[in-house]
Order: C-alpha cells, then structure tokens, then sequence
C-alpha cells in the first residue's frame, strides 16, 4: 500500500503534536512493508539538519550528504520518506503553499491513500477527487483550526473552507476526540472514526535533578505549563490565577515556543511583573523536557480549546497531578478521579483549585496513578497505528497484507 501523508510540518518531530501524531503512527505502518511519505516543509527541514539530534533514526536516500533541501529532495527516518517542498516563509501562507503543492504531487502519483492531517491542509481535499480517481482520501480532524485566535480573517475563512470540503470529498474522516466526533454529526450529520491519540515516551532524566536545580527549581514545589504560547491555551489567565494565589515556595514555569504569537508572548512577560517566581524556559528537548516534566508538582493545561492535549496524556502517563481546564475533551481524559478539573476561562475558580489542590497532595497523587493505568489501557501507539491501518485497507478494499520492509 502506498501512502501520502500532508499537513505536518515534517519529520522527526520537533514541536507539534501532529508532528508527534505522524511519527508514532508511520513509522509503524511502514515497518509493516507499507511505502509512507511523509510531505515536509522545507523550513522546518533545514532548521533540523542544523540539530545534534535530528541525524538519529535518518537515513539519506537520494541524497550524498546533508545539503540545504530543494525541491521534491527526499531522506527517510525510521523507514517513512519525508519528501521536502519549498517553503514561503509568510504566516499562514506557507502551510497553504505546502499543502497545495503536496496535494498536485501526491494526486499525479499512484497512492491508494492520500491522508490530510488538520482543517486548513484539507482545503486541498478535493484535488485527489478530480485528479486520481483510484487513490482513497483521508482527513484527520485534530481540532477545529478556525476557533484559533492566532489566525486572522483570511486564514480563518480558509480553514473553514477546509472544514466544509473534508465533509464534501473526504472518503473517511477521522477524529481524535469523541468530542470532535460530536461536533462533525451534529454540525454536518456527517458520521467519523473516533481513533485516539497517546503519549510519547519521554528520554530517561536525571533523578538528581540538576537542570531543573540550575534553574532555581526544586521538584515538586513548581506548577508546569507545557505547550505553545498561544492565546486558545490561556497562559494568561494560569499567570492571573498564580498571581492572585501567590502560593509559599512554589513556582510556575511555563515550557514552550511561540507559534506567530510574538505580541501575546510579550504581554504574557508584561504580566508576569518580573515576578521571580514565574519561569519562561523556551522549547526543552530530550533529557531537560524529561527532567522538567517529571519534577513537577502539578501539571495545568487552562485551554479553552483543544482536539486531544498530548502533552496533558504525557503528564497522566508520568503520573504527574493534573488540574485542566473543563472542556469535554478534558473531561473525557480525566473523568471523575483522574485529575481535577475548573471552569474554562474563570481565573478566581482556577486559583481556588489551585490552592485546593496544593494543600492535598496524597490525593492529587493517588488521582495521578488512576489516570497513568487509564493511559496505559486506552492510549497506545501500537493499536492506535494497526486502527489506522486496517482503516486504510478497508478503503482500499483489501485483506491486511505485509510487504517486505523498506530496505
């Protein structure tokens, strides 16, 4: 079986968690004997060839070293192609430009899938429709893209152009929430496949914690925000809520990049108010990401939008206590006893399940191991890559099969 998958940025992953998504599933299916490429963006490319870690897992197939990526150049990592297409480095434009330019190539081509990943890629679903009447498409809905408020009018109208043609030419939707699912039979009575997402596996840490130390931390006394700088988040109001609390010797510390968000993060420092207690650490990656998560006290995502947070399932999966905010896909992650849970947008009832959750720590901690085994039993990579899979064969009208694995 041959597959095209457009709409992440590229592989390895480095922040994104359709980025994280493709990773896990494709590396596994083509280990099958199944032929993935895997449509990258070229800026996102060049900048990994310029980090220590992206060599691992990388095998250079039609190139002899490791130049800047041109046009259609192509590297495998862990047995999936990742064919690099040039970039337009303007925001919002360089997904579309992307996008589009994977969706002509992978149409001119025999694939029998041709999978998009998010809303806005999918405004490009109806090419392989008019182009290649013998390749399946499949889109995935991570999210509903245009509620985003880092989009602006443009952007927006065109994710929810997006939206309206992967329930016209998508031959599968698939969603990674049941919430998501909902939104697409009440809104369009347009039936999906709920296929859930899982947590990576961290790098093993340090116990000594001594990057967490060299940053004035001590673990468990410090609340941990990790994800994008993004205002649907709501960082701010984490920061209002800590403010209003000011908790003795605990810390808030907020681990991330900015995502075209440059003015938001800005106010974000402006309102911190230089407190010493409010940490911005940036981007971590490998053993720092590791040692940061593990060491913290509590784990808060205050979103008032998500399709299914891999960075809270990560914290479940450590065992790590996690306040959230009470949409339903947080409530369907942490149930009754999994984790604690305070009205979405509401600063003074977050700051007092803060507090309540600080002075209870044998319960907090108790909830943290009922939500790891939930983890464990219903989020896992391998079943969630053999789901997709015999989705796949069942378009195509096929028995699983395997091929010989990519040399």
């Amino acid at each position: 079986m041959k597959i095209a998958v457009i709409g992440s940025k590229g592989l390895p992953p480095r922040q994104g968690g359709i980025e994280h998504h493709c990773a896990e599933i494709y590396h596994r299916i083509a280990a099958k004997g199944h032929e993935v490429t895997v449509f990258a963006r070229s800026s996102y490319i060049n900048w990994l060839f310029n980090v220590p870690f992206f060599h691992k897992d990388v095998r250079i197939s039609t190139l002899g070293s490791v130049p800047r990526l041109g046009f259609n150049s192509a590297f495998f990592y862990k047995d999936v192609q990742i064919a690099s297409l040039p970039s337009v480095p303007l925001r919002g434009i360089d997904a579309l430009v992307n996008s589009g330019l994977a969706a002509t190539i992978a149409s001119l081509r025999q694939f029998d899938i041709i999978h998009f990943h998010a809303l806005g890629p999918a405004i490009f679903s109806w090419l392989p429709r008019l182009v290649n009447s013998k390749a399946k498409v499949v889109v995935t809905c991570h999210g509903i893209d245009w509620q985003r408020a880092k989009w602006g009018k443009l952007s927006t109208h065109l994710i929810k152009f997006g939206e309206k043609a992967t329930v016209r030419y998508a031959h599968e939707i698939g969603v990674v929430s049941e919430d998501l699912g909902t939104y697409f039979q009440k809104k369009y009575n347009r039936q999906t496949t709920y296929i859930s997402n899982a947590p990576s596996h961290y790098s093993q840490s340090d116990p000594a914690f001594p990057f967490g130390k060299s940053q004035g931390l001590a673990p468990g006394r410090y609340l941990l925000f990790l994800g994008r700088l993004v205002p649907e988040k709501q960082p701010d109001l984490l920061i209002r809520a800590f403010q209003k609390l000011l908790p003795i010797d605990w810390k808030l510390v907020f681990v991330g990049g900015i995502s075209d968000t440059w003015d938001y993060y800005m106010q974000l420092r402006r309102l911190s108010n230089l407190n010493p207690n409010i940490l911005f650490m940036g981007e971590l990656q490998g053993e720092r990401l590791a040692e940061i998560v593990r060491g913290a006290g509590l784990f808060i995502l205050p979103s008032k939008i998500e399709g299914l947070p891999l960075a809270l399932l990560e914290a479940m999966q450590e065992g790590i206590p996690v306040l959230a905010s009470d949409l339903p896909v947080h409530r369907q992650l942490l149930g009754s006893n999994r984790g604690v849970l305070f009205k979405e947008g509401n600063v003074d009832h977050c700051a007092q399940t803060l507090d309540w959750a600080i002075q209870n720590p044998t319960l907090m901690q108790q909830m943290a191991n009922r939500a790891t085994e939930y983890v464990q039993q219903h989020h896992n990579w391998d079943s969630i890559a053999e789901n997709w899979l015999a989705l796949y064969e069942k378009l195509i009208g096929v028995s699983s099969f395997v091929k010989s694995p990519i040399p």
